[in-house]
């Protein structure tokens, strides 16, 4: 299915966000994921399906600073 990832459209095979993120290879615990402009709880990720057209943005976590 057609998607766009942080703005890019991608095609990909996946059922929920976790799919997602599983694909990508992004380890859930370290992103923020805001679907169609609405954030998804952490607990959600799983169960919160993925449909054509959808807009998922990642927002990541970064440590840093003195």
């Amino acid at each position: 299915m057609q998607i766009k990832i942080n703005g890019k459209p991608e095609e990909i095979q996946a059922a929920t966000v976790l799919d997602v993120l599983k694909v990508k290879n992004i380890e859930p615990r370290m992103v923020a994921v805001e679907l169609n402009e609405s954030m998804v709880d952490r607990e959600s990720l799983d169960t919160t399906p993925i449909r054509e057209g959808d807009h998922l943005e990642f927002l990541f976590y970064m440590g840093g600073g003195r």
